[in-house]
Formats: C-alpha cells, sequence, structure tokens
C-alpha cells in the first residue's frame, strides 16, 4: 500500500500499520478521539495505558508538551530516533487527551524510519503509533507479525521491511527540577542518556505514566524460564553467546547485545510458533542493550 493511502485512512479516522525503527506501530490521527479508540478497541489495550504521539521533529513536539532544557538536549542528540521523551502536556496541544490516558503528561518521539517520517510529513499532524500487536503479546517487528495480530481492524498496512532494532523506544521523562527518570529501557541504552542528563532514577509506586510499564507484557503463549544456562529438560532454548542446540534459536550467538534485541520478538514469536509449551532463555548481561532485553523477558515471564 502506498503512502497516499495510508494518508487518505488516517484522515477518515482509519488504522494504518507501519514501521519504525524500533517496532511496528498501529498508526492512527492523534487528533481525533474516536480514532484513538479504535487504536485501544483493535488492541484490547488497557485505557490507563498512554499512547506515544510520534512528530517530525522537536518544533513540532514543543507545540504539544513543554521540554525542559535536558529534555531538549535529549531531543537534539537522539532525534530522529527510538527515543521517547514525557513532557507536561501544553493546554493548546491538539492531541487527543484520550491519548494521554487521563494524565497530565504527553508522550513525544520522532521516529527515524523513512517510511515512518514520509507518512508524517504527507500527513501532517501527529500520529500515535503503539506497537502493532495484541495488547501484551509479542511485539511485532515485521508487517506480517503486526496484521496476524491485527487482521480486520487495520485499513492500510505500511510494509517497510523487518524492523532494525527490533526493540522499542527508551522512555525518559525530564521533571521541572532536571532530574530525569528511566520509564522504560529501550534501544538507546541508559549509558547514552545518562551521558547528557546525569544520573536517571527508576519509577516511584506502581502509576501507569508511559507505555510499557504493564508488569504482564510482551508475552507469547509458552511459558517462559528465564537465565537458563543450560537448556532444561523437555523446554525449548533460546540461547545468547553461543549457538542454540536443535529445535532452539540463538539470540546471538557471538554474544552481540545489538543483534540480540533485534532478533528478540521475531525469535520468540518463531519458538512460540513451534508449539513449545516452555521456552527458556539464556542468561543476557544487565549492561547496555541488555537493560532493555531483560526488561522485555521479565516481563513477558510475568504471571498473566
Amino acid at each position: 500500500m502506498s503512502v497516499a493511502r495510508a494518508v487518505e485512512a488516517l484522515r477518515a479516522g482509519g488504522l494504518v500499520i507501519l514501521p519504525t525503527e524500533t517496532v511496528y506501530g498501529l498508526g492512527c490521527d492523534a487528533t481525533n478521539p474516536k480514532a484513538v479508540a479504535r487504536v485501544y478497541e483493535a488492541k484490547g489495550r488497557p485505557k490507563l495505558n498512554p499512547l506515544i504521539a510520534h512528530v517530525l521533529g522537536l518544533a513540532e513536539a514543543e507545540t504539544h508538551g513543554v521540554l525542559h532544557p535536558k529534555a531538549r538536549a535529549l531531543a537534539q542528540a537522539f532525534w530522529p530516533g527510538p527515543l521517547t521523551l514525557i513532557a507536561e502536556r501544553r493546554p493548546e496541544s491538539s492531541v487527543a487527551e484520550l491519548a494521554c490516558a487521563g494524565l497530565s503528561t504527553i508522550a513525544l518521539r520522532a521516529p527515524a524510519h523513512p517510511l515512518a517520517r514520509e507518512l508524517l510529513a504527507a500527513f501532517g499532524k501527529p500520529i500515535t503509533a503503539p506497537s502493532a500487536n495484541r495488547s501484551g503479546h509479542i511485539s511485532a517487528t515485521t508487517a506480517q507479525h503486526a496484521a496476524e495480530d491485527l487482521g480486520a481492524a487495520v485499513d492500510v498496512v505500511l510494509d517497510g521491511g523487518a524492523a532494525p532494532l527490533g526493540l522499542e523506544s527508551t522512555i525518559v521523562a525530564i521533571a521541572p527540577d532536571g532530574s530525569g527518570v528511566l520509564l522504560r529501557p529501550g534501544a538507546i541504552p541508559r549509558e547514552a542518556i545518562e551521558e547528557i542528563v546525569g544520573p536517571l532514577a527508576a519509577p516511584h509506586g506502581a502509576k501507569i505514566s508511559a507505555p510499557g510499564m504493564l508488569e504482564s507484557h510482551y508475552a507469547p503463549r509458552a511459558r517462559l524460564l528465564l537465565n537458563a544456562a543450560t537448556p532444561p529438560e523437555g523446554a525449548t532454548y533460546l540461547a545468547f553467546g553461543a549457538p542454540a542446540p536443535r529445535g532452539g534459536l540463538t539470540l546471538s550467538a557471538s554474544g552481540d547485545l545489538v543483534e540480540a534485541a533485534a532478533n528478540l520478538y521475531a525469535h520468540l514469536r518463531a519458538l512460540d510458533a513451534s508449539g513449545a509449551a516452555t521456552i527458556a532463555v539464556a542468561p543476557i548481561p544487565s549492561h547496555g542493550l541488555g537493560e532493555a532485553i531483560n526488561d522485555r523477558l521479565r516481563r513477558a515471564a510475568a504471571p498473566r
């Protein structure tokens, strides 16, 4: 399908599957409350879980959110790219309040994928685009995976090939006093963010203030067993740092965390589709992108 057809669908209040550099998104007109409600319905997503408004860049973002100078510095360093900033929502913002889940804040990101940027430029308004999968399920890194999950709920599918990063955006909130909170580890490692804004705190309490904070999320049908140094009896193995045994897959035989992040969701989907009752996952280092990979695996393994 063409970008022009996708723009027509968005203007009509429809839903569009679109590629980003992180994962595929389920896009709609962020300023149309009925379209936003369709996204929640199509995904089966709790309405307390806010959506990210995708924009072309910093200038557009600042018409919707009040960005602290540290947040601007992050945008200048990492946009377009896999960084989402949480800022106080401007009262005059055209983004539907439903997309912000009733919060006083707004989630903003400028994606880098050329097809996503072409769509944003042609549409001329923010697009909300949560991951294109049923809520709580494994995120989609190909158009086919997204279409399989969402099917008839979608009006247009834009296929931009496999998502190159394969892991959702890093989400950071900068408070008015300049302190930073890492709300969701993601495709930009914590260390790169902290080089610009200083140490990042962990979120306080159980309040859902950004996407990806639900305890159970990104989950396959199979049971996940984490930190399995060797393949347990009867389990399918997802290896790291070594070739996988027969019937399993490896996130990265060489121990490359970038490769592991890119393969994570596609491999989980493939092993789940094999009919495995249990998927055992090798230990993943916690530094760099390993923090985000372990975050996704922990949520995928949480009780449902």
